[in-house]
């Protein structure tokens, strides 16, 4: 049992989304909410269920390209030594424009058998080349190009285009690809500012709340509700979140970070 929980929560924390519709995301009631993206952030997320910590999350903002305004960001998702019958360490890894339009993704499992899967995005010529295989074993089992109709996000654009988009009221469309078919999700974000405390942190945080679902199960039992609570600031630092899984509820909080000139705004209300 928890080795499936372990696996739904990593696999689908950042699982890849891809927008194959002709028309753009839609965003309502959109207001002029400044966020930035810091190159150098490092931040580091507990995983717990039923209050027992089973993993972590790490977040890495690399390098900005500014002659491309390229972002190159990594995500590390390791379970805890000492799960029983559990050995998880994947790899994502995302370079992005200033909209959080990604060029290139790409993922990697880590274990005996060592897998991979990237996407290298042409615009020009709306077409995505697609390469997956084994790098223990030297093979490549998919090599074959799709068309793109428009616009696209992957699992870790995502993250970042809804925390560039935090702290107004806004609703967000996204038709995705997933599961070797076309699908939606949707999220909403809020201006009310909320207290939020966490561990890591001895006052409470000013937090802007996000919510939203996807229309379809995603794997191992994702249900389709979150919900995030990010920090109430120009910086937009996801602090706590709460997934919904088939067997109950599990939260992701924020445990350490490195952040130049950034400590979790003091809520004040």
């Amino acid at each position: 049992m928890i080795k499936f929980l372990i696996q739904f929560v990593f696999g689908s924390y950042l699982f890849l989304f891809i927008a194959t519709t002709e028309n753009p995301i839609i965003e309502k009631n959109q207001q002029a909410v400044e966020r930035k993206i810091d190159v150098g952030e490092d931040i580091i997320y507990v995983v717990k269920y039923l209050f027992i910590p089973i993993g972590e999350i790490r977040l890495k903002v690399l390098d900005y390209d500014e002659n491309d305004s390229i972002y190159s960001t990594i995500a590390y998702i390791d379970s805890y030594s000492g799960i029983p019958f559990v050995d998880l360490h994947q790899i994502y890894e995302s370079k992005f424009n200033r909209k959080q339009i990604p060029i290139y993704f790409k993922g990697t499992i880590l274990g005996d058998d060592t897998t991979y899967t990237i996407y290298n995005f042409n615009y020009s010529k709306k077409k995505v080349h697609i390469l997956k295989g084994s790098k223990t074993k030297n093979e490549v089992w998919t090599d074959s190009t799709a068309s793109l109709k428009r616009e696209y996000l992957d699992g870790l654009s995502l993250f970042y285009f809804a925390r560039m988009r935090t702290g107004q009221n806004a609703a967000f469309d996204i038709p995705v690809f997933i599961n070797e078919k076309p699908e939606k999700t949707t999220f909403r974000c809020y201006d009310k500012s909320e207290k939020i405390s966490i561990n890591a942190v001895d006052y409470p945080i000013d937090c802007v709340y996000l919510e939203g679902e996807t229309e379809f199960k995603g794997i191992f039992g994702l249900t389709g509700a979150f919900e995030g609570w990010f920090s109430n600031d120009k910086h937009a630092v996801p602090i706590y979140a709460k997934l919904r899984v088939i067997i109950g509820n599990v939260t992701v909080e924020l445990k350490k970070w490195k952040k130049k000139e950034w400590q979790p705004p003091r809520y004040k209300n």
